[in-house]
C-alpha cells in the first residue's frame, strides 16, 4: 500500500522497535501513534512474549495443526475460549490474518446452515464502511472501493448496510428473508472509528433471533482491551454473538495469526454430525502461535492493561476535545477507548480529500509520529502501555503535523 515513489527511501524503512518507539534507517525516532498497525496492544518488545515465542521455536518447530494437533495450540485456544467466555463459546479455528478469518467465518456461516438444511442460506452481509481485509472473499466484505471491480473480486453473494440504522437493516433482512447466513460487524468500525450504538446492537440481536442468521463480531480492532471495557468489546453486549474473530493483538504483532472462537451451539452442529469445515492453512495454529497467544494472554492480566486503556481512553476525551476545540484544520474526533480519528477539514470545512490526508500523515511523520490515514481523517491507536505523558506527546505532535501541512497550502 505504498506508492512506487516512496520505496526505498531510509525514513520508511524500520529498523528496530521498542515500547512505544520506532527507529528508521534514517537515523529518526518516532513515536508510534498506530499500535503497528493495531498489533502491538502491550508495545514493541515485550521480553515475555519474545521468550515463550523463542522456546516454542526451539523446541516445538514445526508442529502444525493440519490433520494433526499440538498441545501448545490446544492450550491457546483454551486461552481464547477463557478469554472470550467459556459458557458461551467452545471451540476455536486457528486462521493467519484478519482477512483470512473472515473467510473462515463466512464458509462456517454457510456450512452451518447447510447442515441444518437451509442451503439457501448463503447470503453474508456486512457495514458500509466497514473494513475486514484484502483477500478475495474479505475483499468483497469490505466496503471501501479499493479497486475490488477490477480485481474481479465476486459480490454477488455479500451486501453492506449502514451501521447505526436498525430500520435499513430491518428492511434488507425481509427482503432476504430466509437467504442471509451471517451478518459480520465491528463493534467499532476501525476505518473511521465509528461505534456501534447500543440501539443498533440490541436491533442486531433482535433480528437475528427473528430471521436466523448467524451475528459475527469481527474484533480483529477491537479486541485485547482496546476499546478498555473488556478483553473483547461483545461482553458488554446483552446476548454475545454466534461467532468472534480476533487477530492482530492476539499475538501482540509477533506472528501472522488469527483464530475464528466459535459458539457451542453452533459448534455442536458440526461436531454432532461430524461434519469437517473445509478449511486449512499452513501456518495456523502452530505451535510457535500457540505459544504466543497463552504468552500474550498472560500478560495481558499481569499489566492490567484493559484497566489502563481505559483510564487512557479518558484521557483521550479531554485531550481530543481541546484539538478539536482549538485546530482549525480539525473538524471532529469519533471512536472509544483507545481507538480513534481525527477528521479533517480544509480552511472552507469540506473534508479532506485523501491525497490531502496521506500529507498530513506524512508532515506528522515529520514532527516525530507515525500515525495512519482514514477516509478524511488520522487514526489513532496508541499502545495501552502509553502514559499519559506519551499520550499528550502524541496528540501535540499531531497538531504540530496537522499545523505544518495547513501552512505549506
Amino acid at each position: 500500500m505504498l506508492p512506487h515513489d516512496r520505496h526505498g527511501r531510509a525514513a520508511l524503512c524500520a529498523e528496530s522497535a521498542s515500547g512505544v518507539r520506532v527507529c528508521f534507517r534514517d537515523g529518526s525516532m518516532r513515536l508510534d501513534g498506530s499500535s503497528g498497525l493495531w498489533n502491538s496492544n502491550l508495545g514493541h518488545g515485550n521480553p515475555v512474549i519474545a521468550d515463550a515465542v523463542a522456546e516454542a521455536m526451539r523446541n516445538a518447530s514445526y508442529l502444525g495443526s493440519w490433520s494433526y494437533e499440538n498441545t501448545r495450540a490446544r492450550a491457546a485456544a483454551r486461552t481464547l475460549v477463557d478469554m472470550a467466555g467459556p459458557a458461551h463459546y467452545s471451540r476455536v479455528l486457528f486462521s493467519t490474518s484478519g482477512g483470512a478469518a473472515n473467510e473462515v467465518a463466512m464458509k462456517l456461516a454457510r456450512h452451518y446452515h447447510a447442515l441444518r438444511g437451509e442451503s439457501d442460506r448463503k447470503f453474508v452481509l456486512g457495514l458500509r464502511d466497514g473494513y475486514h481485509g484484502l483477500t478475495y472473499g474479505a475483499f468483497a466484505l469490505t466496503d471501501a472501493n479499493l479497486g475490488q471491480r477490477m480485481y474481479g473480486v465476486d459480490r454477488r453473494l455479500v451486501g453492506h448496510v449502514p451501521a447505526n440504522d436498525p430500520d435499513r437493516l430491518a428492511t434488507v433482512l425481509r427482503a432476504l428473508a430466509g437467504k442471509v447466513a451471517a451478518v459480520v460487524v465491528e463493534p467499532v468500525l476501525g476505518t473511521g472509528a465509528v461505534p456501534l450504538t447500543a440501539e443498533y446492537v440490541a436491533a442486531l440481536l433482535t433480528t437475528r433471533r427473528e430471521h436466523g442468521f448467524l451475528l459475527v463480531a469481527d474484533e480483529v480492532s477491537t479486541g485485547y482491551g482496546r476499546i478498555g471495557n473488556a478483553v473483547f468489546e461483545t461482553a458488554g453486549w446483552s446476548e454475545p454473538p454466534d461467532v468472534l474473530i480476533t487477530s492482530k493483538a492476539m499475538t501482540n504483532g509477533t506472528l501472522a495469526a488469527a483464530a475464528v472462537v466459535v459458539s457451542g451451539p453452533v459448534a455442536a452442529e458440526f461436531t454432532e454430525r461430524g461434519a469437517v469445515l473445509g478449511h486449512a492453512e499452513t501456518q495456523a495454529g502452530t505451535a510457535v502461535v500457540g505459544a504466543a497467544v497463552v504468552a500474550t494472554a498472560a500478560e495481558l492480566r499481569r499489566l492490567d492493561a484493559v484497566t489502563k486503556s481505559h483510564r487512557l481512553g479518558r484521557h483521550l476525551d479531554v485531550v481530543l476535545a481541546r484539538l478539536v476545540d482549538e485546530h482549525p484544520l480539525v473538524a471532529g474526533s469519533t471512536g472509544a477507548g483507545c481507538l480513534r480519528a481525527v477528521h479533517l477539514a480544509r480552511a472552507a470545512g469540506t473534508p479532506m480529500p485523501p491525497n490531502e490526508v496521506e500529507a498530513v500523515v506524512g508532515a506528522i511523520r515529520d514532527a516525530g509520529a507515525l500515525v495512519h490515514p482514514g477516509p478524511g481523517c488520522v487514526q489513532l491507536v496508541p499502545a495501552l502501555i502509553y502514559t499519559e505523558d506519551e499520550l499528550d506527546e502524541l496528540v501535540a505532535l499531531v497538531s504540530a503535523g496537522i499545523t505544518a501541512h495547513g501552512r505549506a497550502r
